[in-house]
Protein backbone atom coordinates (compact mmCIF):
# COMPACT_ATOMS: atom_id res chain seq x y z
CA UNK A 1 0.00 0.00 0.00
CA UNK A 2 1.33 3.30 -1.09
CA UNK A 3 0.56 6.67 0.38
CA UNK A 4 1.11 10.47 0.26
CA UNK A 5 0.28 12.79 2.31
CA UNK A 6 -0.22 16.65 2.64
CA UNK A 7 -0.52 19.17 5.60
CA UNK A 8 -1.57 22.81 6.57
CA UNK A 9 -3.53 24.73 9.61
CA UNK A 10 -6.39 26.60 10.39
CA UNK A 11 -7.24 28.50 13.15
CA UNK A 12 -10.85 28.45 14.86
CA UNK A 13 -12.89 29.33 18.11
CA UNK A 14 -15.61 27.37 18.90
CA UNK A 15 -17.37 25.84 22.61
CA UNK A 16 -18.94 22.79 23.48
CA UNK A 17 -21.97 21.65 24.67
CA UNK A 18 -22.43 19.73 27.61
CA UNK A 19 -20.99 19.72 32.15
CA UNK A 20 -18.31 17.09 30.11
CA UNK A 21 -16.42 19.34 28.80
CA UNK A 22 -15.84 21.87 31.19
CA UNK A 23 -14.55 25.19 30.43
CA UNK A 24 -14.64 24.36 26.94
CA UNK A 25 -18.25 25.17 26.85
CA UNK A 26 -16.99 28.79 26.93
CA UNK A 27 -15.72 30.03 23.50
CA UNK A 28 -12.15 29.42 23.04
CA UNK A 29 -9.34 29.07 20.30
CA UNK A 30 -7.90 25.99 18.66
CA UNK A 31 -4.92 26.00 16.12
CA UNK A 32 -5.24 22.59 14.15
CA UNK A 33 -2.10 21.13 12.09
CA UNK A 34 -4.21 19.22 9.22
CA UNK A 35 -2.64 16.10 7.99
CA UNK A 36 -4.63 14.66 4.87
CA UNK A 37 -3.08 10.84 3.84
CA UNK A 38 -4.16 9.53 0.53
CA UNK A 39 -3.64 5.32 -0.06
CA UNK A 40 -3.34 3.70 -2.91
CA UNK A 41 -2.58 0.06 -3.42
CA UNK A 42 -0.49 1.10 -6.94
CA UNK A 43 0.48 3.74 -8.41
CA UNK A 44 -0.61 5.30 -11.68
CA UNK A 45 0.41 5.11 -15.25
CA UNK A 46 3.08 8.10 -14.15
CA UNK A 47 3.87 6.41 -11.14
CA UNK A 48 2.22 8.22 -9.02
CA UNK A 49 -0.41 8.08 -6.49
CA UNK A 50 -2.11 11.32 -6.32
CA UNK A 51 -0.72 14.85 -7.73
CA UNK A 52 0.20 16.50 -5.01
CA UNK A 53 -0.82 20.14 -5.99
CA UNK A 54 -4.18 19.05 -6.40
CA UNK A 55 -4.46 17.92 -2.68
CA UNK A 56 -2.60 20.73 -1.13
CA UNK A 57 -5.40 22.87 -3.34
CA UNK A 58 -8.27 20.91 -2.33
CA UNK A 59 -7.14 20.45 1.48
CA UNK A 60 -6.99 24.49 1.76
CA UNK A 61 -9.98 25.30 0.10
CA UNK A 62 -11.89 22.82 2.23
CA UNK A 63 -10.09 24.47 5.51
CA UNK A 64 -10.61 27.80 3.83
CA UNK A 65 -14.43 27.45 4.51
CA UNK A 66 -13.70 27.60 8.07
CA UNK A 67 -10.79 28.68 9.00
CA UNK A 68 -10.37 31.86 11.20
CA UNK A 69 -14.22 31.61 12.15
CA UNK A 70 -16.37 30.61 15.16
CA UNK A 71 -17.37 27.31 14.19
CA UNK A 72 -20.41 28.05 16.52
CA UNK A 73 -21.97 30.56 13.91
CA UNK A 74 -21.33 28.30 10.44
CA UNK A 75 -24.98 26.55 9.44
CA UNK A 76 -22.35 23.40 8.59
CA UNK A 77 -21.84 23.24 12.02
CA UNK A 78 -25.31 24.44 13.99
CA UNK A 79 -26.07 22.22 16.78
CA UNK A 80 -22.64 20.05 16.59
CA UNK A 81 -19.79 19.35 19.26
CA UNK A 82 -17.10 20.61 16.99
CA UNK A 83 -14.11 18.61 18.35
CA UNK A 84 -10.89 17.35 16.89
CA UNK A 85 -12.83 14.44 15.51
CA UNK A 86 -15.58 15.68 14.84
CA UNK A 87 -13.57 18.15 12.02
CA UNK A 88 -11.35 15.09 11.20
CA UNK A 89 -14.39 13.26 9.82
CA UNK A 90 -15.85 16.57 8.36
CA UNK A 91 -13.02 17.33 6.39
CA UNK A 92 -12.87 13.64 5.10
CA UNK A 93 -16.07 13.83 3.52
CA UNK A 94 -15.11 16.74 1.64
CA UNK A 95 -11.88 15.23 0.48
CA UNK A 96 -13.81 12.02 -0.57
CA UNK A 97 -16.20 14.04 -2.50
CA UNK A 98 -13.56 16.15 -4.15
CA UNK A 99 -12.16 12.95 -4.90
CA UNK A 100 -14.96 11.61 -6.60
CA UNK A 101 -16.18 15.02 -8.26
CA UNK A 102 -12.45 14.50 -10.37
CA UNK A 103 -11.28 17.23 -8.96
CA UNK A 104 -8.06 15.39 -8.48
CA UNK A 105 -7.54 14.17 -11.68
CA UNK A 106 -7.25 10.86 -13.36
CA UNK A 107 -4.54 9.71 -11.01
CA UNK A 108 -6.75 9.54 -7.49
CA UNK A 109 -8.74 7.01 -8.92
CA UNK A 110 -7.19 4.69 -7.26
CA UNK A 111 -7.15 5.80 -4.12
CA UNK A 112 -8.84 3.66 -1.77
CA UNK A 113 -9.06 5.31 1.74
CA UNK A 114 -7.92 8.55 3.07
CA UNK A 115 -6.69 9.42 6.74
CA UNK A 116 -6.99 12.91 7.97
CA UNK A 117 -5.23 13.73 11.08
CA UNK A 118 -5.91 16.97 13.18
CA UNK A 119 -3.22 17.79 15.63
CA UNK A 120 -4.32 20.17 18.49
CA UNK A 121 -0.98 19.96 20.19
CA UNK A 122 2.13 18.09 20.27
CA UNK A 123 0.48 15.74 22.57
CA UNK A 124 -2.82 15.67 22.10
CA UNK A 125 -4.57 14.69 18.15
CA UNK A 126 -7.14 12.41 16.83
CA UNK A 127 -7.83 11.04 13.47
CA UNK A 128 -10.38 10.06 11.01
CA UNK A 129 -10.00 7.18 8.50
CA UNK A 130 -12.18 5.10 5.78
CA UNK A 131 -12.50 3.64 2.69
CA UNK A 132 -14.03 6.31 -0.20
Amino acid sequence: MYSLTVADHVMVAHSFKGEEFGPAQRVHGATFVVEAEFRAPKLDRLNLLIDIAAARVELRKILDSFDYNNLDELPEFAGQNTSTEFLCHFIHGKLAEAIRAGRFGEGAKGVESIKVLLRESPLAWAACEAPL
